[in-house]
């Protein structure tokens, strides 16, 4: 059956690889502890929850919404960046409201690209920062994920390389999938760049309080004249651990902001007025549960790596966001991310997301996600180090692996 144009110039979808595999071995029986999506376990906040119950027994709210959202929910989320960030928005101009970020990214760049366009996308990377912008008809050009002089190196080689010049780049941190993180100067640096060569940026900051050392990650809005040229996306789902509500909103440069609010005016209504409503008590009300997330996955964090590294496979522990980002042990690494992750989830019971699926330059690692307690890490490590201590035995006539770990 001929594909169609938009779908054939997506690439094959890797993790439905493993997702399959993972359901034939759950449907023979197998318990496999899902480290694989990055979907929070955490429940919603009460006071979120009970806000939800209250507005959806008015039938008033149960008519269609406002796109860019209502006006009480937009001056919440710029309250909150004034707060967190000491960054100033007009919440008419400057702020939309998004079905989550995913939805805000696809139609940032249906907004903003025309066919042929070229954009700077982090390689790798969350596959909607590439692939909204692909389906969009755009034309990728990768730079690196981890923030420092390589970024610049590539931003320059861009540059002069590209016809036409780019006309955006994509910016994550704390980075979905890497978990690494980005400084102020870093971002002060991407800022003059931008304004030199009328580049417009647009940051992914998810994870702003998904964070495990003193220093909160910084807003690029935070950097002065930032505004001029950078959007942000933000997103409730792992800070309210409300990730089924799709809730997430762009902020910043007004005129990406109102074409983005243009594009959404003719695609959808805006989400369900209650879970607006709750979204706007969530950022209104107390921050407690903000700080007790942190550190449920702060504790995640650690056991992962104490209990994986026990096991054999040393993984790095990641200063922020909810994912490690693991190298494939050597002896395995020839295999590539995705046969790993399907080795995973045969012989250890586990199920990672392969680097692979996140851009050509991650399969290398896979992504783990911090998303199951601390009793089933253990579990997981257990699994682990069985698979790893009997691999050399049980697995040299399926696949080539070299005792020695030389691949």
């Amino acid at each position: 059956m001929e594909e169609f144009y938009q779908t054939r110039r997506l690439p094959p979808y890797v993790f439905e690889q493993v997702n399959r595999l993972k359901a034939k071995a759950r449907a023979n029986g197998a318990d496999i502890i899902d480290l694989g999506m990055g979907n929070p376990d955490l429940p919603t906040p009460q006071h979120i929850v009970d806000k939800l119950t209250e507005t959806v027994q008015n039938p008033k709210t149960h008519r269609y919404s406002a796109s860019k959202g209502i006006p009480g929910l937009r001056r919440a989320q710029a309250a909150y960046y004034a707060r967190r960030f000491g960054v100033k928005l007009d919440p008419e101009t400057q702020v939309v409201a998004t079905l989550g970020s995913k939805e805000g990214f696809a139609n940032m760049a249906q907004a903003i690209s025309a066919p042929g366009d070229v954009v700077l996308v982090p390689n790798p990377s969350y596959p909607i920062h590439a692939f909204g912008f692909l389906m969009a008809g755009a034309v990728l050009r990768a730079i690196p994920s981890e923030p420092g002089p390589e970024v610049f190196h590539a931003l320059e080689r861009a540059l002069v390389h590209s016809v036409p010049k780019p006309i955006a780049m994509i910016l994550c941190y704390p980075a979905n999938p890497t978990a690494s993180v980005a400084d102020l100067d870093f971002y002060r640096e991407v800022v003059a760049f931008a304004k030199k060569h009328d580049i417009f940026v647009l940051s992914d900051l998810a994870y702003s309080e998904i964070y495990f050392g003193d220093t909160p990650p910084p807003s690029i809005l935070q950097v002065e004249g930032a505004i001029d040229v950078a959007v942000e996306f933000t997103s409730l789902s792992k800070t309210y651990s409300m990730p089924g509500w799709r809730m997430g909103f762009a902020v910043g440069n007004e005129r990406l902001i109102s074409a983005l609010a243009r594009v959404k005016s003719y695609l959808d209504y805006g989400a369900f007025t209650p879970i607006q409503v709750a979204a706007t008590a969530a950022l209104n009300g107390p921050d407690d549960c903000i700080a007790e997330a942190r550190a449920v996955y702060r504790r995640r964090r650690d056991t992962l790596v104490e209990a994986f590294g026990r096991a054999g496979w040393e993984v790095p522990s990641p200063e922020a966001s909810m994912f490690a980002w693991a190298p494939i042990p050597e002896k395995f690494r020839h295999l590539g991310s995705v046969e790993f992750a399907k080795l995973l989830i045969e012989h250890a019971e586990v199920a990672v997301a392969p680097g692979l699926g996140f851009g050509e330059y991650g399969d290398g690692h896979v992504r783990i996600a911090l998303v199951e307690n601390e009793q089933r890490i253990r579990q997981a490590a257990r699994g682990l180090r069985r698979f790893l201590e009997t691999a050399d035995k049980t697995l040299h006539n399926v696949i080539p692996i070299d005792a020695s770990g030389r691949s």
